[in-house]
């Protein structure tokens, strides 16, 4: 994608180096865009990877606490278990939008030209810093938002079941 600001920027930067190209990229990406999905299309995301969270989890649960004989414990380490998968993913999208966030907020881009030996550094003009300012301020930032209510919702579910397991064993040392 060109950059309509390149020309009149003088910008040194290859093309995929940019922090709007990058964006661009970021946001297109299978993966990424799943953060930038309204309303049930992003809980659907969510749901899916819970589920097959549970496919893996669910046999390490099942061989540590059986379901016939303890069922409480098998439900709250599975319910543990996914909590953290599907929280190693929305990290994992979070800390992407946070770096494109970082890249075009800065107002200095680090740029290799042809590999790490011979890194750059490019001022931005004001006209780009702007630009990617705002990209950030509309485009990125709700996103972050929503990944880090979500992060706060599966922490809080963690709490839970971490509380409700420390509670059944202080009950019942049996089940």
């Amino acid at each position: 994608m060109k950059d309509p600001l390149q020309k009149e920027s003088r910008c040194p930067v290859p093309l995929e180096q940019q922090p709007c190209n990058e964006y661009e990229e970021l946001k297109e990406s299978w993966f990424f865009s799943w953060s930038q999905l309204q309303g049930w299309d992003y809980g659907k995301k969510l749901v899916w990877l819970g589920f097959w969270g549970w496919l893996l989890i669910g046999p390490l649960a099942r061989a540590s606490f059986p379901p016939q004989k303890k069922p409480l414990l098998f439900l709250l380490a599975g319910t543990i278990g996914v909590t953290i998968f599907v929280g190693l993913v929305v990290l994992r999208l979070y800390l992407g939008w946070f770096y494109i966030s970082d890249r075009l907020k800065a107002e200095k881009v680090f740029y290799e030209e042809s590999g790490w030996y011979d890194g750059q550094v490019w001022q931005k003009p004001e006209s780009v810093l702007t630009r990617d300012r705002l990209i950030v301020s509309y485009q990125i930032e709700p996103i972050m938002k929503r990944l880090q209510r979500t992060a706060w919702i599966l922490l809080s579910l963690m709490a839970v079941s971490i509380t409700l397991w420390i509670m059944l064993a202080k009950l019942s040392p049996k089940i």
